[in-house]
């Protein structure tokens, strides 16, 4: 599924958007899991830098 995220991302409109992943960690376990998530280019910095 995912080559096709990507394959869709470099149409001519997918150029806006960006998939970002983002590392997070358990508070029960502790141990660290990935968040995939596409959005638009204007939001990344904003996304990347809460917590």
């Amino acid at each position: 599924m995912a080559k096709k995220v990507v394959a869709s991302l470099r149409t001519q409109t997918g150029k806006d958007f960006a998939k970002v992943i983002r590392m997070v960690k358990s508070k029960k376990t502790g141990a660290y899991a990935f968040k995939e998530k596409i959005m638009p280019n204007d939001e990344v910095k904003d996304y990347l830098s809460k917590k």
